[in-house]
């Protein structure tokens, strides 16, 4: 056996050391992850090495942890490349590349730092100190005439290397001396099994634990396309999210520019309430050459492709000693923008190969794909992505996309039209969609308050404005000849049209305030009157969207547009003329005003209205009974 000699350890080493030794760190467990990353390392290079030289190596690559209750200790063996007496020295007794004067200062700082120690300066190997008295490390390389080494160390000032004369496998074995108060802990082979399993289950050597192999599923996202069947696909998905059913769609991708990464990703069949507890369950597990750096992160994909699953791994990434936090933001962020473009060309080769099943997808996550209007980078992929209801579509399954709109518009119409209501039933009796119905012009039906804000971000598709449709600009509608027979009464008289001016002032100073303006309107058929935003701008539902936000619950002042040629107006402005103050104008204004806000939304307080609808029930039958019918 070989002489002992003892070397100390170089400063900045002995810095770092003294944080982890005396670390309050909680996550002592990744101490695991780093030692089987490190020996998957050397597996890696074993590997390299026996086929560079085209011998055949007869040793099994495999890692090994083994525990010793009795003696407190925890063991790691692997059979890969091994380590010279002076690559031990160069691995272990130095950290390279580090600055003395930035370790003083991170240890000042203490176990706040320790997220950034190892990702700067490449020793996971120290993390094993924040469990372990002691540590062994016995190591032969493949080298032809290497020699075992041992290297010991308590971690704290300098370590022992010793070269032994027995012969060895080549490989390292590293035994970890358990700190009192963590041996229990860490010699429990059930707990040892779930820490392999939650960080190091994708790696591509056998591991041992105990003697049974840990990990057991294939890392899929590493292997070619072609050679992977439905099955396995639906298996790993039920394994890596729970869920009882087969993936709706899979997604496979390895990208080689501009950085480096395999991709796993899965469409599930049903969505998660993105406003209730499914809003945190999202994002895409995170390795580096097979090793769980983080669960669901949240920067791989924005919130709307929140319910995409799966896996993303990089041998490009740099890690820290928790390996939660990324040093490198700028290949994060290319990561993410490559993976975002996938998605969303993945979703359109869908909808434009097989519309029924990109409906599918959409029933089931479109709700919270609609948050992706906030994605000014991707606004063209998304818009023709968005799906609406129509009132060219038989009910409210039915779906349409802004291209099939425009498809279906007009000759010369640069215009697609919207409205906000709670159903198809609300929006079919609305005052403001009159005219579309008279002339057959599509309106998107919008029953979201989100769809407010899709429409708000786009502005426009394929050069057609997107416009509400109770801010339309009448001119634009007359050049469109009238589908339905109308039973329009005779024109008003120059008589009468001065009449309605007078009709129109006293309905004004009957609602004062409440309104900014009476006028006539050229939009409606149907209805007597209804309401319209003063500034032209806002649609109704976005200010009610706005009140609720900042807690506003007053009625907003609108105009109140009348319908000349509706029988009752026609029949105000015959009473008007008889007698200017007779009461039924003030009741029918007050009453016309009240049920618009019904329509609207807006009305709270409906006790005056239906007192008023009660007196002119009594009088109408009155009426009908007086006139004998």
């Amino acid at each position: 056996m070989g002489k002992k000699t003892t070397h100390k350890f170089k400063a900045e080493v002995s810095q770092l050391l003294d944080i982890l030794v005396h670390s309050l760190y909680t996550n002592k467990e990744i101490f695991l992850r780093e030692l089987i990353s490190n020996a998957s390392d050397a597996l890696e290079k074993a590997r390299f090495k026996t086929q560079a030289s085209g011998e055949t190596d007869e040793l099994a690559p495999e890692i090994r942890v083994t525990v010793d209750a009795d003696a407190k200790t925890l063991t790691v063996t692997d059979t890969g490349v091994g380590m010279t007496r002076d690559e031990l020295m160069r691995n272990i007794g130095t950290i390279a590349h580090s600055g003395t004067a930035e370790l003083a200062k991170l240890a000042e700082q203490g176990k706040e730092s320790l997220d950034s120690l190892i990702g700067r300066f490449g020793v996971g190997f120290y993390s094993v100190y924040m469990v372990a008295d002691e540590v062994t490390v016995t190591t032969k390389s493949m080298d032809a005439d290497a020699r075992p080494i041992v290297w010991t160390s308590d971690g704290r000032t300098d370590y022992k290397l010793q070269e032994l004369d027995e012969d060895r496998p080549h490989g390292t074995e590293i035994t970890v001396s358990l700190k009192e108060d963590l041996a229990s802990q860490f010699t429990n082979e059930a707990h040892l099994k779930h820490v392999v399993k939650t960080h190091s289950n994708f790696i591509n050597f056998p591991i041992y634990v105990g003697g049974e192999r840990v990990n057991t599923i294939q890392a899929l996202w590493r292997e070619p396309k072609f050679q992977i069947k439905a099955e396995q696909y639906a298996e790993f998905y039920k394994f890596l999210t729970f869920d009882s059913e087969d993936p709706f769609d899979t997604l496979h991708t390895s990208v080689d520019a501009p950085v480096q990464f395999n991709a796993l990703m899965f469409i599930p069949r049903h969505g998660n309430d993105p406003f209730g507890l499914g809003r945190e369950n999202r994002g895409l597990d995170l390795y580096v050459r097979r090793v769980l750096i983080e669960k669901q992160n949240k920067d791989l994909l924005p919130e709307y492709l929140g319910f995409i699953k799966g896996v993303v791994d990089t041998e490009d990434l740099p890690l820290n000693i928790s390996r939660e936090t990324l040093q490198d933001n700028l290949l994060m962020r290319k990561i993410s923008s490559t993976l975002v473009k996938q998605v969303l060309d993945h979703l359109a080769k869908m909808a434009k190969d097989d519309a029924d099943r990109y409906n599918e997808f959409w029933r089931a996550h479109g709700e919270l794909f609609k948050a992706g209007y906030m994605d000014f980078l991707n606004k063209d992929k998304f818009a023709g992505l968005v799906r609406f209801n129509s009132s060219s579509l038989d009910d409210d399954k039915g779906l349409t996309s802004l291209a099939d709109y425009i498809a279906r518009a007009k000759e010369d119409q640069k215009e697609i039209y919207y409205a906000y209501g709670p159903s198809r039933e609300a929006l079919a009796l609305s005052p403001h969609l009159e005219v579309f119905r008279r002339k057959h012009v599509e309106v998107l039906y919008l029953f979201e308050p989100i769809d407010e804000f899709v429409m708000d971000a786009l502005r426009e598709y394929e050069g057609c404005a997107l416009v509400s449709a109770e801010h339309a600009d009448m001119a634009k509608l007359d050049k469109f000849e009238s589908m339905e027979k109308e039973d329009k009464p005779e024109p008003l008289s120059d008589e009468q049209k001065t009449e309605l001016d007078k009709l129109l002032a006293r309905m004004k100073d009957v609602l004062g305030d409440a309104v900014t303006e009476v006028k006539a309107s050229t939009r409606l058929s149907e209805s007597p009157v209804c309401l319209a935003n003063p500034d032209g701008n806002v649609t109704s539902s976005m200010d009610k969207i706005m009140r609720v936000m900042s807690k506003d619950t007053s009625i907003p002042k609108k105009i109140l547009e009348i319908n000349p040629d509706h029988a009752l107006i026609r029949n105000m402005l015959a009473i008007l003329e008889k007698d200017e103050n007779d009461p039924f104008i003030d009741q029918a204004a007050n009453q016309l005003y009240e049920s618009a806000l019904l329509l609207e939304g807006y009305l709270t307080d409906p006790h005056a209205l239906v007192g008023r609808v009660q007196d002119l029930l009594t009088k109408s039958s009155s009426w009908y009974v007086a006139s004998g019918k």
